[in-house]
C-alpha cells in the first residue's frame, strides 16, 4: 500500500485535535480511522473514553443533549454527573464508586464515580501494519485519599473492524480501597431503532426494580421513542462461548451491528439500560464488576469488590462491527 499513498493519514491513523466553542472549549481528542470503515474519537480530557464512533458512515453511539463538556464543569454532587454526561459510545464508571449517589463509609459519592471526568495522560501512539496502539494513564488520586491509577491501552485493528480497550487499575496507596468498574456502553440511533436485534445470551435475567421486573418480557426488545418513558435496567447472567461472554445489537435499518466480547471472570456482571425516551433514546450494554445500585447497597449485600495496596486488576472489552447479519448471528 505504501507505494500508492503520500502519507499514511490518507488512509488511516491517529490525528490530535483541540475543540473550540461552548463548554467543550479546549478539549483534546484523538481522531482515529482504521482504513476499513471504522472512525472514532477518543476524549483525552475525559479518561480517554470513546465519545463518538461511526462505522462505514453510520453512527453507532448515543451523543447526549449536553454534548461535549470539559471536566472543569463536572459536578460530582448527587446526580450532577448527568449535566456533563456526554455518554458517547462508552463512558467509564468507577473507580471507587459506580451507580446511584450515596454516602458509604463516611464518604459522599456522586453518580457513577469520578474517573470519566479526569483527563488522561497520553503516553504513546504506536503503529504497525496490523494495528494502531494508544496508551494512556488516568490518576484517580488525592492527598489523604485513595490512589487508584488506571493504565489504559487501546488496540485498533487495521485488518478487521474491531478494537479492544484493556485497562489495568493499580492501587498505589497504602490502604485497601473499594474497586468498582463498569463500561457504560451507549448504543444510539440508527444502530438503535424499534427493529434492532439485541442479543445477550443468558441463563437468567432480573429487573432492577419492580417496574422493570413487571416488564421483563421487553428485556431484549427495543421500543420507538416515547414521551415520559420510564427507564428500565436488567441484570443478566451472561452465558459464555469459548470462554468469552458476548452481547450485541444489529440494526436492519442500516444493516450494521456491534458485538462486545469480554472475560466474565474479570467482568462477572452485566447491566442492560433501556432509555427509549424522545431525544433521550439509548440502549446501554454495560459489563462490569458491579451493578449500578450504589456502593452502599453493594457493601450491605456483600458484593462490593476491593483492591489491596499495591495490587493491580485487569479488565478488557473487545468491540467488533459488521455489516453482515449472518456474521452477527454467528458470533453468538
Amino acid at each position: 500500500m505504501k507505494n500508492y499513498i503520500g502519507n499514511p493519514l490518507q488512509i488511516r491513523g491517529a490525528e490530535r485535535y483541540v475543540l473550540q466553542g461552548a463548554k467543550g472549549e479546549g478539549m483534546h481528542f484523538l481522531y482515529i480511522r482504521n482504513g476499513k470503515g471504522l472512525e472514532l474519537w477518543l476524549s483525552l480530557d475525559r479518561a480517554g473514553d470513546v465519545s463518538r464512533l461511526n462505522f462505514k458512515g453510520d453512527n453507532m453511539g448515543f451523543f447526549a443533549p449536553c454534548g461535549y463538556v470539559a471536566p472543569q464543569y463536572y459536578d460530582e454532587k448527587g446526580a450532577g454527573f448527568l449535566k456533563s454526561f456526554t455518554a458517547g459510545f462508552f463512558t467509564t464508571c468507577g473507580l471507587a464508586a459506580v451507580g446511584s449517589p450515596c454516602t458509604d463509609d463516611g464518604e459522599e459519592l456522586g453518580l457513577h464515580g469520578t474517573i470519566s471526568n479526569i483527563p488522561a495522560e497520553l503516553l504513546m501512539i504506536e503503529e504497525t501494519d496490523e494495528a494502531l496502539t494508544v496508551k494512556l494513564k488516568i490518576r484517580d488520586t488525592a492527598v489523604f485519599g485513595r490512589k487508584l491509577v488506571l493504565n489504559r491501552k487501546y488496540t485498533f485493528s487495521y485488518t478487521e473492524n474491531e478494537f479492544e480497550v484493556e485497562d489495568t487499575v493499580t492501587n498505589e496507596g497504602d490502604a485497601t480501597s473499594p474497586y468498582m468498574i463498569l463500561y457504560h456502553c451507549n448504543m444510539g440511533y440508527p444502530l438503535v431503532c424499534e427493529n434492532s436485534i439485541v442479543k445477550i445470551p443468558h441463563s437468567s435475567v432480573v429487573g432492577r426494580n419492580e417496574y422493570a421486573q413487571s416488564q421483563i418480557d421487553t428485556a431484549l426488545k427495543v421500543a420507538e421513542p416515547q414521551s415520559n418513558f420510564e427507564e428500565k435496567c436488567y441484570y443478566f447472567d451472561v452465558e459464555e462461548k469459548e470462554g468469552r461472554a458476548n452481547a450485541g445489537i444489529f440494526s436492519p435499518l442500516v444493516n450494521k451491528g456491534m458485538v462486545m466480547s469480554y472475560d466474565k471472570k474479570e467482568l462477572p456482571l452485566f447491566t442492560e439500560w433501556q432509555m427509549f425516551g424522545k431525544t433521550d433514546y439509548v440502549l446501554g450494554l454495560e459489563p462490569g464488576n458491579c451493578t449500578p445500585d450504589g456502593r452502599d447497597v453493594l457493601r450491605r449485600n456483600g458484593t462490593l469488590k476491593f483492591i489491596e495496596a499495591g495490587e493491580s486488576r485487569r479488565t478488557a472489552v473487545k468491540f467488533s462491527f459488521t455489516d453482515d447479519k449472518a456474521d452477527y448471528e454467528n458470533k453468538f
